[in-house]
């Protein structure tokens, strides 16, 4: 069974005002198959613990572990944290002019796997990605993110995550900007990929509404660079009555 293994992670950043702390000894294990939700308020280092873990260069690691299967993916380029099975669905997906979709997807299905992948049945998958996330059979031939909704942006992140197939996915705030009607087609994306994969999500969000759709496991609350609190679902339910006020107090007092 695949696990990630997340131990004593210290992270910070540089800003005009001087290193920054974000993360202050991070401890979080997701298992193959697990849901584990991260929630907390603005500034608390939920995205930073993402991009931390994809390999983001703007955030500095002065301490800790990430572990994908007992192998050390801090000193690994984001090639090969990808290869080694790890996704991230970023919050602002990028632009990149020039590159259709379905390009754009079949090079990194070959990247990842180490060959190209036959044509015909891969096309079939393609299709049949996109008709469950609903997306016009035009959207392959559009350049990647370009002139897309937010809701297209969203759908494009999980069409990759069906295709690619990570072991660990690492959702960050998926769920912003979304129509009910998209959160609904999203949510049942993801949900389709573990199914199908038995992959471990790590998913990171303001707000319980998406956990309507996608029931976790574990939910962990960050603030001020730490987990103030672990729980299961029944945490988020009580998180959306009394808000993070109770937990900045602490963190404030402490």
């Amino acid at each position: 069974m695949s696990v990630l293994e997340i131990h004593d992670l210290h992270v910070s950043v540089d800003t005009d005002q001087g290193t920054t702390r974000i993360l202050k000894g991070v401890n979080l294990t997701i298992n193959e198959g697990e849901i584990h939700a991260i929630m907390g308020p603005n500034g608390s280092g939920k995205s930073t613990l993402a991009y931390t873990i994809a390999g983001h260069p703007k955030y500095h690691v002065d301490g800790g572990s990430v572990k994908l299967d007992g192998v050390e993916m801090l000193g690994l380029p984001v090639d090969e944290r990808a290869r080694a099975g790890l996704f991230l669905a970023m919050q602002y997906p990028v632009e990149i002019p020039g590159v259709t979709v379905q390009n754009f997807l079949r090079t990194a299905k070959t990247a990842l796997a180490g060959e190209a992948p036959a044509l015909r049945p891969w096309l079939k998958e393609v299709r049949e990605s996109m008709t469950n996330l609903r997306m016009d059979k035009t959207f392959a031939e559009r350049n990647v993110n370009e002139g897309f909704s937010g809701g297209e942006k969203k759908r494009h992140e999980i069409l990759q995550l069906e295709l690619l197939k990570p072991k660990f996915a690492i959702l960050d705030e998926t769920d912003s900007g979304l129509d009910v009607d998209a959160l609904k087609i999203v949510s049942e994306g993801v949900n389709r990929a573990k199914d199908t994969t038995g992959l471990g999500l790590l998913l990171i969000t303001h707000y319980t509404r998406i956990l309507r759709y996608i029931t976790p496991d574990f939910v962990h609350v960050f603030v001020d660079g730490r987990v103030a609190e672990e729980g299961g679902p029944e945490l988020a339910d009580r998180l959306e009555d009394e808000g993070y006020d109770r937990f900045l107090t602490e963190s404030n007092v402490g």
